[in-house]
């Protein structure tokens, strides 16, 4: 397991939250932790858990991801393909099915250069954005998978939606 880097997350967290005009009072208040401890989280003196950090990721309306890898819970080298979901994720443009077909494409695109993602990192979404993930990646608040809803459509073998051609 790689070693927590709280003293980067700290610097990283009172950033964003800077950035999100939101006290120290606020941010604890709606992550649900307590202001001394989000503030010793802050200056490196604690280190959250994945919970936590979830947590106040919630509260910024950030990646938890991007949070775990300032942590350093997830590997440095999944940092970009974090990164890039986490970006696609965060969009408040886009619906969550325009999300999740955008990041199947972005799948597709790595599969076919050689950067296929192992099959427990993929990521899902829950109605609260980012569905929360451990360090293999394991959902740890998965719904059921392979729910399929009424603009779906039909689904191929591998899960992907088919596009049928029109009469």
């Amino acid at each position: 397991m790689a070693s927590l880097n709280v003293g980067n997350l700290g610097e990283y967290l009172r950033e964003q939250r800077r950035n999100a005009q939101l006290s120290l009072r606020q941010l604890a208040d709606a992550a649900g932790v307590s202001n001394p401890y989000l503030s010793q989280i802050e200056r490196g003196l604690r280190k959250p858990s994945a919970e936590v950090l979830q947590q106040v990721a919630k509260a910024l309306r950030i990646s938890a991801e991007t949070l775990y890898v300032q942590a350093g819970i997830l590997d440095e080298r999944d940092r970009d393909e974090v990164e890039t979901r986490a970006a696609i994720l965060a969009d408040p443009t886009i619906n969550e099915r325009q999300k999740q077909v955008l990041l199947q494409i972005y799948e597709s695109f790595r599969k076919e250069n050689g950067f296929e993602t192992k099959p427990d990192t993929k990521p899902e979404t829950n109605e609260d954005g980012p569905a929360r993930t451990g360090k293999s990646g394991a959902r740890a608040d998965a719904p059921g998978r392979g729910e399929d809803t009424a603009d779906d459509g039909p689904r191929t073998a591998d899960g992907s939606t088919t596009i049928e051609p029109s009469p």
